[in-house]
């Protein structure tokens, strides 16, 4: 099984969102991954993200903040993807069999709700660009800025 860690610096809106938009988009997909996400700290996770991600029934509102020694076997993980420049900066070093990707959103937080939705959108295009590029056998999206792969007929 593939695993996959979404890190940033708190946990608590851009990594939270991306785990759960990646837990569905690999089921939608048919690809078996582990997801998780961390912080390079942690503290809560904000309304605004379980708010936006309830409105495409991706269900956070259990979800806690967690730092990259709460998740198991933190040292283990396929991916490692940061999504902010904090976390790409204090992101711990993986073994080298681990492939590090750093898909850099802006961050939502102060934002409108309609920010919010916008984070999650891209990040869902992102997301979906690296769960079909691991379904069709091919790399991962190294950075954000590449186009989109479109799924195998």
């Amino acid at each position: 099984m593939t695993r996959v860690l979404i890190l940033c610096t708190h946990n608590s809106a851009r990594s939270q969102m991306g785990e759960g938009l990646l837990r569905r988009l690999a089921r939608e997909h048919d690809l078996t991954l582990e997801v998780h996400s961390a912080g390079t700290e942690a503290t809560r996770v904000k309304p605004q993200a379980v708010e936006v991600m309830a409105e495409l029934g991706v269900d956070l509102s259990a979800h806690t903040s967690k730092k990259v020694l709460d998740v198991p076997d933190p040292w283990a993980f396929d991916y490692v993807i940061t999504v902010c420049d904090s976390a790409a900066e204090n992101c711990p070093s993986y073994p080298a069999r681990t492939t590090r990707l750093h898909y850099p959103f802006t961050d939502p937080s102060g934002g409108s709700h309609d920010r919010w939705r916008e984070v999650r959108d891209q990040m869902k295009r992102q997301l979906e660009a690296f769960v079909l590029a691991l379904r069709n056998g091919q790399d991962a999206p190294e950075s954000y800025e590449q186009t989109p792969i479109v799924a195998a007929s």
